[in-house]
């Protein structure tokens, strides 16, 4: 019996990302995520201090060197406030990504099986990211009230810009893990790129210390960046740049906003092609 290969460019039968049954497919992604959580902290005496220990070291080492050598956090208000509550976001952000890239290859068992649906496994590492993100931001809570920050109306910005984090996270993550299965290079590049997206974004320094404006306003283009930089303003320091000042006006926000919208949208098509030949490839 001759078997004919499928051209790439072809579209192939097979079971899809989402499934057949929408109502099925949340359930599944719920259950997973939540098992996964749960499994996570199994056996351990010290259970979920394991997962604040990581951004809170990171943060301690951080302080320190931009308060005492360096000297970023000089004259910014509530500065300690404002480098953890980035580094939690960032850390949520990279666990979200970076988790999703080999997740399809590490639920090969699940991949195999004809009726379950494929996007499960990408969405299942981010909403486990927003559960240690839920976690860890009652920390940030706890410390930023303690620094003197007073709770404001603007605050309700903060669920909506988790949210679009969340959005922009999903986008890239359901991109990485769907090109993961056939392109193994991807998990490298993409831990220089996250890097490279640390550093442009204002987690260690104000955006205001920028001193070329051209350069300020290139970096906020990042949407990372102005996420964190519009949940400072809101949350924390109102007398900070909002995400549109530093920006250079609120138009220019449609950059970043497209950018999220545009990697959502290639994500989905990317995972949605490559879904019915994703066992093949494995």
């Amino acid at each position: 019996m001759t078997v004919h290969a499928v051209p790439r460019g072809r579209h192939v039968k097979g079971p899809s990302a989402f499934g057949s049954d929408r109502k099925r497919f949340w359930h599944l992604t719920f259950t997973l995520a939540i098992t996964d959580f749960k499994l996570r902290f199994f056996g351990s005496v010290l259970g979920y201090l394991w997962q604040l220990m990581r951004p809170l070291l990171l943060f301690s080492v951080l302080y320190v060197v931009f308060t005492e050598f360096v000297r970023l956090g000089n004259g910014v208000a509530h500065y300690p406030v404002v480098l953890l509550t980035s580094i939690v976001l960032f850390t949520f952000f990279v666990e979200a990504t970076a988790g999703a890239v080999t997740s399809v290859l590490d639920r090969e068992n699940l991949v195999r099986k004809i009726e379950f649906p494929r996007l499960v496994i990408p969405l299942t590492v981010v909403v486990n990211a927003y559960l240690n993100l839920a976690l860890n931001f009652l920390a940030v809570l706890v410390f930023m009230l303690a620094s003197g920050v007073e709770p404001r109306l603007s605050w309700i910005q903060l669920p909506f810009l988790i949210a679009i984090l969340g959005v922009f996270a999903t986008g890239i993550a359901m991109l990485l893990s769907a090109l993961y299965v056939r392109f193994r290079d991807v998990k490298p590049i993409w831990e220089v790129l996250s890097q490279m997206i640390f550093y442009a974004s204002p987690v260690l320094y104000p955006i205001e210390t920028i001193p070329n404006e051209k350069v300020q306003h290139l970096l906020m283009c990042n949407p990372l960046a102005a996420i964190l930089e519009q949940v400072r303003h809101a949350v924390i320091d109102p007398g900070a740049p909002s995400a549109a000042e530093a920006i250079g006006g609120a138009e220019r926000l449609l950059i970043p906003g497209g950018l999220i919208v545009g990697l959502f949208v290639l994500g989905l098509w990317v995972f949605n092609r490559e879904a019915p030949r994703i066992a093949e490839e494995l």
